[in-house]
């Protein structure tokens, strides 16, 4: 455990902390030819010695070798559309070599099977409802009304950036269900508050009614459906 937290700190520090807004675009402009992506690889090397205490001097080489390596094929393949994309693979794949290293270093026993206990699967059956199942759910019980508030939505100032509430009633409906399995209901009624702060703000006008009794009626169900959920796994996980 300790030399993966080394070995994940050396890397947060070499990616993200040390690693200047300047230097990124200079990389992304000019590919391989960038003298920062050098420098980046050299503080990468360079944390890893002072955090190892210049231990596993081999093992780091192939750490900064490969880090190298992901990273130049990242600036290569790399443009506007799959930036994103890439910069998840990317530290994917750092984080896969940091996984292979630790092995090799400090053989660690792989078991798979927990990932298939009842407890765990019923973990995620209720994280997917949460997430996806709820939304589409919410999607179906509020149909009648979306055409309606679309209409005078549209006769509003300002817009909505896209997916932003499908993304918005994801995490509050995550938040609620993690609150309850820590049992803190207290902190519910204070991310209620805080979104009726934030969502109803401007929503007040008279010409804004429907919108705001649409969005009221969205809420209480996405947290409704959250406790409810809440409720049900702990109860069921009790029953295991």
């Amino acid at each position: 455990m300790l030399l993966a937290l080394k070995l994940i700190l050396a890397h947060f520090i070499g990616d993200f902390v040390l690693q200047p807004a300047h230097w990124v675009e200079d990389k992304l402009e000019k590919k391989g030819r960038s003298k920062y992506l050098y420098f980046h690889v050299g503080v990468h090397l360079l944390a890893l010695l002072i955090i190892l205490q210049f231990q596993h001097i081999v093992p780091i080489i192939i750490i900064v070798a490969t880090h190298f390596l992901i990273d130049l094929g990242k600036l290569s393949l790399t443009n506007p559309k799959n930036y994103r994309w890439l910069f998840i693979l990317d530290q994917v794949l750092h984080l896969l070599v940091l996984a292979g290293v630790l092995y090799w270093i400090s053989p660690f026993p792989l078991d798979f099977s927990t990932l298939f206990t009842e407890k765990t699967l019923l973990l995620i059956t209720f994280l997917v409802f949460v997430t996806y199942v709820s939304g589409i759910v919410m999607r179906m019980l509020l149909a009648p009304y979306i055409d309606e508030v679309a209409k005078d939505d549209a006769d509003t100032e300002g817009g909505s950036l896209k997916n932003a509430g499908t993304y918005i009633g994801m995490l509050e409906r995550i938040f609620v269900f993690g609150f309850i399995l820590m049992q803190q209901w207290a902190a519910i009624g204070l991310l209620i508050a805080a979104k009726s702060v934030f969502r109803f703000g401007d929503l007040n006008k008279g010409k804004n009614r429907k919108l705001t009794e649409y969005v009221l009626i969205g809420t209480l169900l996405s947290f409704g459906l959250a406790i409810l959920s809440g409720m049900c796994y702990m109860y069921l996980a009790e029953q295991l």
